[in-house]
């Protein structure tokens, strides 16, 4: 019935997951986000930091009773999410190496031009892991940067590491800081966070885009 009071906005509102699909919903967006190119406008980082807030209830959703443990709870969605994380961004990987070959034998157009091609190319080669891992913790750029690690045929066995240390860097400090933070906040200042949800998201999002857009608008050297 929730379903039904459905509008536009649930679509980068992480409580409406958790609340109406719970933690196979959580799998799913997570593994979309990178695994498929029309997830970048889903809530990766709130959505994991409302996760690690409702852990234990998630959790639960799986195993009835849950592990009797907080930490336990987390470690559980840790392993699963980052899994999901990992084969999300092996399929993103996949599809560039198999469009990779078509890119490189296309003719400029107005969209499309050869030189960034290269250009991607020429940094990936020299700091293609770094882009991967640093990717995860940026909305929309972690969507295509494995993608277009495919395209410019990086190492598969570099692109696999650097893929685990991302994923689980990025899964561990969403989800932890969304539990503990939560916790503290509770303990020490009678504060709910859930109460706030969703100005904490705006803040989540407004933190990991600002990079985002502050190279974008700002980050080129200005030509003399």
């Amino acid at each position: 019935m929730e379903l039904l009071t459905f509008v536009w906005r649930d679509l980068v509102n992480p409580e409406f997951y958790i609340e109406n699909g719970g933690l196979w919903v959580l799998l799913f967006i997570v593994f979309a986000e990178t695994g498929l190119m029309v997830g970048f406008f889903l809530p990766g980082d709130s959505l994991l930091f409302v996760a690690g807030i409702y852990s234990g209830s998630l959790v639960n959703r799986m195993l009835p009773g849950g592990t009797g443990s907080d930490f336990l709870d987390l470690v559980v969605l840790l392993v699963l999410v980052t899994v999901c994380g990992i084969i999300g961004n092996m399929v993103g990987f996949w599809f560039g190496r198999k469009s990779g070959p078509f890119l490189f034998h296309r003719k400029d157009s107005f969209f499309f031009k050869q030189k960034y091609l290269y250009q991607a190319k020429e940094f990936y080669d020299k700091h293609g892991g770094q882009a991967i891992v640093f990717a995860r913790f940026l909305p929309i750029v972690r969507t295509f940067a494995p993608i277009i690690g495919g395209i410019v045929d990086m190492d598969k066995k570099k692109f696999l590491f650097y893929n685990v240390i991302g994923c689980a860097a990025w899964v561990f400090t969403m989800l932890f800081a969304g539990h503990y933070l939560y916790q503290l906040f509770l303990v020490k200042f009678n504060f709910d966070l859930k109460k706030h949800l969703e100005v904490i998201v705006i803040g989540i999002v407004v933190i990991t885009t600002f990079p985002v857009i502050y190279k974008l608008f700002f980050g080129r050297k200005k030509v003399s």
